[in-house]
């Protein structure tokens, strides 16, 4: 289980401001994005601890794009190891049938001594795995295997490192999972990714949150988890975004669906200017 959720203390005045009562403008956005290249695809991809809430993650923006309950990303609520075995491409499409020219790829979690290894991350981020994979916790993909794409285009290679990591779990997290995470986003800096953070959970932290999300960014200890998950992976507070999944509910919420469209909406636009210092760097690509 999670934390005791003990009473927490509850400011006045948030730390961090969203716009709570707006979320069309976030959706506006979002269906009017376009990458700056004709027929470009913004990939991010998905890291974490198996049971972080990367699957939950993908099916609550499908949601909040939607408008509807979505659980196409497959979750195991009673599983200890990762559910997710494959390289998995999410596409979300639109009600007029075109599609978001963002993708979502999920990956086996990471573990001290199984799960997804580093080698075959830096390989996805790289664009060198193909759809379907499945990964070997024993033996990274091989240059001769048939799932091996040796010559990646760029709708292939990744822009959006996002590293999802429960919030009621941190204080408990091990560290050797933490030091893949660091060294994983190092190998994602040298190929100019975005990294962001999703800390997932922030529901079992305290019932001030439990009951309204709006409370997030006004509980001090929220922040502190914030600040802890920044120093142990490296990645700054202002790319690391608190959220709740959906995963009881059958109907939305509009405050929960704040916060998701705040963390989706940074993800595209830090994933943007990914993709636009790539082109200024390396323009024959």
């Amino acid at each position: 289980m999670g934390s005791s959720k003990s009473k927490a203390v509850v400011l006045q005045d948030p730390w961090r401001t969203i716009n709570w009562d707006n979320n069309q403008a976030e959706l506006r956005f979002l269906n009017q994005y376009k990458p700056q290249f004709e027929d470009q695809t913004l990939r991010i991809l998905l890291v974490g601890p198996a049971g972080a809430g990367k699957s939950s993650f993908i099916n609550s923006v499908k949601t909040v794009l939607l408008g509807r309950i979505c659980t196409n990303a497959l979750v195991d609520n009673t599983a200890h190891d990762s559910f997710t075995t494959e390289y998995t491409t999410h596409k979300i499409q639109k009600p007029d049938g075109s599609w978001y020219p963002f993708v979502f790829n999920d990956l086996m979690g990471l573990s001290k001594y199984k799960g997804v290894l580093e080698q075959d991350i830096v390989l996805a981020m790289k664009g060198h795995i193909k759809e379907g994979y499945k990964f070997n916790p024993a033996s990274p993909l091989s240059e001769d295997s048939q799932f091996y794409n040796a010559r990646p285009k760029p709708n292939d290679k990744v822009q959006v490192l996002v590293c999802v990591i429960p919030t009621d779990k941190l204080s408990i997290m091990d560290e050797e999972v933490l030091e893949k995470i660091r060294r994983i986003r190092l190998e994602a800096t040298k190929l100019n990714i975005a990294q962001v953070i999703v800390l997932t959970r922030i529901d079992q932290l305290c019932p001030e949150i439990q009951a309204d999300e709006r409370n997030v960014y006004r509980i001090p200890d929220i922040k502190e988890k914030m600040q802890k998950a920044s120093a142990s992976v490296g990645i700054p507070l202002n790319c690391m975004f608190p959220i709740r999944n959906y995963h009881e509910e059958i109907d939305l919420i509009p405050r929960v669906d704040s916060l998701i469209l705040s963390a989706l909406k940074h993800i595209v636009q830090y994933g943007d200017d990914s993709m636009r210092l790539t082109a200024s760097r390396f323009p024959a690509e």
